[in-house]
């Protein structure tokens, strides 16, 4: 969608905003919500599952927040989610990508249950069968079917001290030249393929990504979705890069995995340039999220100045 809407101006501002303004809604929602994770979920699709009161995984359930690798940012709610895990994690999984299993996920409190798969069907028809959202019923009904999660020895999880050496680095290419250091000590073998995955990845994207998911600690979750907002619009305009645009191209359109970045390395990135990306719209062009929770159906598009005056916030 992004690749196709490229020569049309703000083709995909609309679903951005929708589905920002509803992760939001998910996050603040107090009925109870389960998720039931059977497969990838990765990206936006992780954002309708570790929000949610109970999120149960299985064995082939697969996490990843790999948007930094095509020039894009870790957006629908990371920055918040990411900014929040143990120590530097998620500043690791932000700007590598790496893929985390359904055991990962619990242990790391990016989901509530792991459940065998093949009890999964067995789970949805119990939980249909409760009709009730009693919370206490909801999560009584999921522990009958769900697991105590040991991690395997190998488990990155389990690198925690080294994550934090080298993902606490102040800037991208100091975390990669500490994880370059860590690469030749004796059995550190697993940061090879990461680390050749991170220097791949879009040197803009990257830098975008650490910055904000950095800003996360210090901001709301409203004020986080804010500014991926901003980030994503100015993204997809390609007002200083537009590397999304290869980064698609590249790596799941001709599939050729040999995308072509401008600026090609992150000492050609500006950091002048990223703060443009940053900079907050006009007040009415803002993702509006709803301030009080008597008014939780504030803010949806239909209602924002993007509908009702048909205005972009470049043209603001």
């Amino acid at each position: 969608m992004f690749y196709d809407g490229r020569n049309s101006k703000d083709s995909c501002l609309e679903v951005v905003y929708r589905m920002y303004w509803l992760c939001h809604h998910i996050h603040a929602y107090k009925k109870t919500q389960v998720a039931l994770a059977h497969g990838i979920t990765m990206g936006g699709g992780a954002s309708l599952m570790v929000p949610l009161k109970f999120s149960v995984v299985t064995e082939k359930t697969v996490f990843s927040t790999p948007e930094a690798s095509i020039g894009f940012h870790t957006d629908c709610g990371f920055s918040f989610i990411h900014s929040r895990l143990p120590g530097h994690l998620g500043e690791f999984l932000a700007l590598t990508g790496a893929r985390l299993n359904g055991k990962e996920l619990v242990a790391a409190g990016l989901a509530t249950h792991f459940v065998p798969s093949e009890k999964l069907p067995e789970l949805e028809k119990r939980l249909i069968g409760l009709n009730t959202g009693d919370e206490i019923a909801v999560k009584s009904a999921i522990e009958e079917f769900s697991e105590d999660v040991q991690l395997d020895g190998q488990s990155v999880l389990n690198k925690q001290s080294i994550i934090d050496e080298c993902f606490s680095k102040e800037t991208v290419a100091e975390i990669i030249k500490s994880f370059e250091a860590e690469a030749g000590k004796e059995g550190n073998g697993w940061i090879g393929p990461v680390l050749k995955g991170l220097k791949k990845s879009s040197p803009t994207g990257l830098k975008i990504t650490l910055r904000s998911v950095r800003e996360g600690r210090e901001q709301s979750l409203a004020e986080c979705l804010k500014k991926e907002f901003r980030l994503t619009i100015n993204i997809l305009r390609a007002i200083i890069s537009a590397d999304i645009y290869e980064g698609i191209r590249a790596l799941t359109i001709e599939k050729d995995n040999a995308p072509k970045w401008d600026p090609p390395t992150l000492d050609k990135v500006d950091d002048d340039k990223v703060d443009l990306v940053f900079q907050p719209f006009g007040e009415d062009l803002e993702l509006q999220i709803p301030e009080n929770e008597n008014c939780r159906w504030d803010g949806k598009y239909e209602n924002s100045a993007y509908a009702t005056s048909q205005v972009t916030a470049e043209a603001k």
